[in-house]
């Protein structure tokens, strides 16, 4: 690998000694984070910075507590592929409700560890706390005294031992679907006073197996998971109560009718909030619970004909004052708004992308006021929407709040930074120990075809004018992620593209979010076409614009969904695309999970033409140009499956293609894999477009 590349590996694209995982304790005054000790270093540890002082602390160094790494417990380690992390050592930990000590799980052990308000208190260190077996997700109560963990999918306390019962089902986890695709990775959450857990109850019983094999390693045996498929059974989620000695009480809702539990947790000791979704999440209900007789009732309802977009967290919620907050939608589906007990407080100059809370009485909110690429950081009036800037300027700015202390972050092509006010106007700075990236990327950002479609154009450094250059389309293009976007770390690898000699573009076409809610919803019941007409649309649009763009060499690349666009480029429109590389490709959505696959097609039983449209195993006989399919095959989120049926129906049809499969990698390419796959891909480009 070149130099970029072998640096990209090392520093996990720049990622290492970076912190991260921030959380507000002790009325403000401690913020909590994880952060290795340098660039290449990738164990975390779990730091605290005391923002009386502005002194940071190591409270606990994963090489010191386990000096050999050991095995994550399988939980742990399928829940770091759902939330896309890479890091290794202390991949996460809870604070007590007074926010001074914390819990953490290190390859199966469990630890707890104490702060006083002014770094480490003399002497003290982490002490591991015995457990049952290896430890996942540990959280602890209000006062730090009790700590509840899962193990061999059983909810225990510590000390205590085990709460839940033996009756076959998982307790205190977060199902495939929700911590992959509605946001909620856990599955049990301590009462204010300490004294009962909510906890799910998963039985996956109806749900098929998937298997994977090493077939590097033959002698190993295989491992199974249960894995929700389009059109099939979900997993039977039930939401308990598990009181003080043994106690236990179900929370009855319409669960048949809302099947999904994308949010739960305890507003106080007498009351539990929830957030339901019916199966194809056009109907959205936040529900009071009564933790002591298990009834419900009805405190919103959001609606929507084609989908309730997800894209707005921190919402369906109670305010302060009682009234309700949602996510409402403008007319037309110009903008992503906000409503306070069904009266809009937002319009269409503001989109809504995230809640943080309640700031200085008002709501504080991330939200996009001029191009889609950026965000800023809000506070809004919540008696008449009136917007307040609390972080502005060029780039994608984020926050984090707690009694009236912000964390700040801004991501711009100058890099990014991270602010700590505090809630009396001291300013501090979390420690950033990451690798410098190595561009300053300005990419060019237009607004192209008369959807208004986001893109963006890098182009080699120092290019002359005149010259013309091979086209590389490099993108998703698939609901819920934004490509284009002023976050400077995604367009290290474009420029390192670009500087191999190509005319670097990226698409945001219809489906994608953070434009408007009608261009997100553009994509419902059909993938395909959108996709790719406007992909085309942007690329020929760019080209008349971009007279150094050689329209008659393109490429197109991508990963996830954007495997699947490369795979779909040059199945149906090889006229425009010249050859691709596609890894871990969903080919078939029949084949992928229930709440992200019949949010947008519907049920494959009742559009099974949307399935077959979507498909790219009937386009196989198609084939002239030029493809590489790429899959891990440990890859739990797109299994290979899906690669490995195309390749064998391009094969039945006698069409050459390429395939690269990788033994024991999973869909986040950890390790250097992406690297190593690039180096792979720039060979396969050049020869191909004759670069």
């Amino acid at each position: 690998m070149d130099e970029f590349l072998r640096l990209s590996a090392e520093t996990a694209r720049f990622t290492y000694g970076a912190p991260r995982a921030f959380t507000f304790g002790d009325d403000g005054r401690l913020l909590w984070f994880l952060r290795s000790t340098g660039p290449t270093d990738p164990f975390d540890s779990l730091w605290v910075l005391d923002t009386a002082t502005g002194t940071e602390s190591r409270l606990a160094d994963p090489r010191a507590l386990c000096p050999e790494p050991g095995e994550l417990p399988v939980a742990e380690r399928r829940l770091r592929e759902r939330i896309r992390l890479v890091a290794a050592g202390i991949g996460s930990y809870a604070l007590s409700g007074d926010g001074r000590s914390a819990v953490f799980a290190l390859y199966g052990r469990l630890y707890g560890v104490s702060c006083d308000g002014a770094g480490q208190r003399p002497g003290a260190a982490p002490e591991e706390i015995p457990a049952a077996g290896p430890v996942f997700d540990p959280r602890s109560n209000a006062d730090g005294s009790r700590t509840a963990y899962v193990t061999a999918d059983a909810l225990h306390t510590a000390p205590g031992g085990r709460i839940s019962p033996d009756d076959g089902a998982r307790w205190g986890v977060a199902e495939f679907a929700a911590a992959e695709e509605l946001g909620r990775a856990r599955g049990h959450w301590w009462s204010p006073d300490g004294q009962a857990l909510l906890a799910a109850r998963v039985d996956e019983s109806a749900l098929q197996r998937r298997w994977f094999a090493d077939p590097a390693r033959p002698e190993l045996p295989a491992e199974d998971f249960a894995y929700p498929e389009a059109g099939g059974p979900n997993a039977d989620v039930q939401l308990w109560v598990l009181g003080p000695a043994g106690t236990r009480v179900r929370l009855d809702w319409d669960a048949e009718a809302y099947p999904y539990v994308s949010e739960a947790g305890w507003e106080s000791y007498d009351e539990i909030l929830l957030t339901v979704q019916d199966r194809l999440q056009q109907c959205v209900l936040l529900l009071s619970a009564d933790p002591a007789t298990g009834r419900t009732r009805e405190l919103s309802r959001t609606t929507h004909a084609q989908w309730v977009d997800p894209m707005v967290p921190g919402t369906p919620a109670r305010l302060p004052d009682g009234r309700m907050l949602t996510a409402a939608d403008t007319p037309a589906g110009a903008a992503r708004g906000l409503a306070v007990d069904g009266r809009p407080l937002t319009g269409e100059g503001i989109q809504i992308r995230r809640v943080a809370g309640v700031h200085e009485g008002g709501l504080l909110v991330e939200a996009g006021l001029r191009d889609p690429s950026e965000q800023q950081v809000l506070l809004l009036d919540p008696a008449t929407g009136e917007p307040r800037p609390v972080a502005d300027g060029p780039g994608v700015h984020t926050v984090t709040a707690s009694a009236g202390a912000l964390l700040l972050t801004c991501a711009d092509a100058d890099g990014i930074r991270r602010t700590v006010r505090t809630a009396d106007g001291r300013e501090l700075t979390p420690g950033d120990l990451s690798a410098p990236l190595p561009y300053r990327v300005v990419p060019v950002l237009e607004r192209v075809t008369e959807h208004g479609v986001p893109t963006a154009l890098v182009l080699p450094r120092g290019h002359v004018p005149g010259r013309r250059l091979p086209v590389l389309v490099d993108g998703y293009g698939g609901p819920g992620y934004q490509d284009v976007s002023a976050e400077p770390r995604r367009w290290q690898a474009k420029q390192w593209w670009a500087d191999q000699g190509f005319a670097v573009v990226s698409i945001d076409n219809r489906g994608t979010p953070y434009v408007s809610p009608a261009f997100t919803h553009a994509m419902y019941r059909g993938f395909s076409e959108v996709t790719l007409d406007d992909q085309v649309a942007a690329l020929q649009a760019l080209g008349a614009r971009h007279p150094d763009l050689d329209l008659g060499r393109v490429g197109v690349r991508g990963w996830s969904y954007g495997g699947y666009l490369s795979a779909l480029a040059v199945l149906r429109r090889p006229d425009v695309f010249h050859a691709a590389a596609a890894g871990a490709a969903p080919t078939d959505f029949r084949q992928y999970d229930t709440a992200y696959t019949e949010r947008y097609l519907g049920l494959p039983q009742e559009h099974p033409e949307v399935y077959e449209r979507d498909s790219l195993i009937p386009d196989a006989p198609k084939l002239t140009r030029p493809l590489l399919l790429v899959t891990g095959l440990a890859d739990d989120n797109v299994h290979p499956s899906h690669t490995l049926r195309l390749s064998q129906a391009l094969t039945d049809a006698g069409r050459p293609h390429q395939l690269l499969a990788l033994p024991g990698v999973t869909h986040m390419t950890p390790g250097g894999t992406r690297e190593k796959v690039m180096a792979l891909e720039l060979e396969f480009f050049r020869r191909e477009l004759g670069r």
